[in-house]
């Protein structure tokens, strides 16, 4: 497998981690206050999630040019 195919693949992995940890946000947000307190652990796992799809992404597009 390629480098680039590589990098797709886990892009595609991570997008759907992404994805699921937005969705976690979301449904915190819609049970609030319920749960408040773990509002700053979801909030960190889904910016953790997008910070390596975005630098996941960064890479792909330094192996395609």
């Amino acid at each position: 497998m390629s480098d680039v195919e590589t990098l797709k693949a886990e892009i595609k992995k991570l997008s759907a981690q992404a994805v699921q940890a937005k969705m976690d946000l979301h449904d915190l947000s819609e049970e609030l206050p319920i749960q408040w307190e773990t509002i700053p652990a979801v909030a960190q796992k889904c910016h953790e999630a997008y910070a390596r799809l975005t630098e996941a992404r960064a890479r792909l597009k330094a192996a395609e040019g």
